[in-house]
């Protein structure tokens, strides 16, 4: 793969999760996506969802290896699907670029305990994880994505897990709100990390674009190709872990504690992403509540 890949304009999907939901889908406890690999009833909405995304003008699609981490799985009792759940992701979104040999295949790698908040675990823990999921996904993809990590500790820890892979990879940093990381970093804290000659570009993941409007100056002095997945919440913070949720309910949807707003509709999303474009952004996607809609408007500025 190029390394200069995204130094011109490229378009990222969008939250396929949310949109798998928006579908039909009926997931069960916080497997989320994963929900659409363990029922094989959803194998074609998800492989649909990754087309629909790639006829709407993505150039990349992300793996649905976002809730196949081990602890999700550990947290839902299906453990042992660990590696046919990363596996099956793969394969069908190898389904789609067999269909757009062009577009590229991104291997999400998501924080590897709870979602927006610092994982505090010992470093050799936190490295097996990233290492046994990315040792399943590396087949099949083109590079790795580094999905809404909180701290600099994690994103170093990510990029020794996947050393021997020898693969470019995207860094995704998540800014709950103001200016800090989880952990209460700066982007310019990441200065060091990204010294090095597989690193592709640096986005902020999973953030609204208000969010993204705040830190874009900062993220600009870094100096490589930058970009975002923008989302549609009306606020990011820790997803709950299972035991967290009412024990009656078979799933807690995101929106249900983190709220959706109605206002980003794909012409006012547009607008905010054609101005992060004038600005020099280059990697232009959306997360959750993003759809193909937005994304259609999205790839109009390539």
């Amino acid at each position: 793969m190029n390394t200069n890949f995204f130094k011109k304009v490229r378009i990222l999907d969008g939250g396929i999760g949310q949109e798998l939901l928006i579908r039909g889908m009926k997931p069960k406890g916080t497997l989320w996506s994963a929900s659409a690999l363990l029922n094989e009833n959803y194998h074609d909405l998800l492989l649909n969802t990754h087309l629909d995304f790639i006829k709407a003008g993505a150039d990349v699609i992300v793996t649905t290896t976002f809730a196949t981490r081990r602890i999700r799985l550990v947290e839902n009792k299906v453990q042992d699907k660990f590696e046919y759940l990363n596996q099956k992701a793969c394969e069908i979104a190898k389904k789609a670029k067999n269909q757009y040999p062009k577009i590229l295949i991104a291997g999400g790698l998501p924080p590897q305990n709870l979602t927006y908040k610092v994982d505090e675990r010992p470093d050799h823990d936190i490295k097996n994880d990233f290492y046994n999921q990315a040792k399943l996904i590396n087949p099949y993809i083109d590079f790795f994505y580094f999905d809404v990590l909180s701290s600099v500790k994690e994103i170093k820890i990510a990029i020794e897990s996947i050393n021997e892979f020898n693969k470019p990879f995207l860094i995704g940093l998540h800014i709950s709100k103001g200016k800090n990381l989880p952990s209460g970093e700066k982007i310019s804290d990441t200065i060091e990390v990204i010294k090095n000659n597989k690193v592709l570009g640096i986005m902020l993941s999973c953030v609204s674009p208000e969010n993204f409007q705040s830190n874009l100056s900062e993220i600009k002095k870094l100096g490589i190709p930058f970009g975002f997945k923008i989302n549609g919440y009306l606020k990011t913070e820790p997803f709950p872990k299972i035991n967290q949720i009412k024990s009656d309910s078979s799933y807690l949807q995101p929106t249900e504690f983190l709220g959706k707003r109605k206002d980003l509709t794909p012409k006012k999303m547009f607008k905010f992403v054609k101005k992060f474009k004038l600005e020099g952004a280059t990697i232009l996607g959306g997360c959750c509540e993003v759809g193909p809609d937005h994304i259609k408007e999205f790839s109009s500025l390539k």
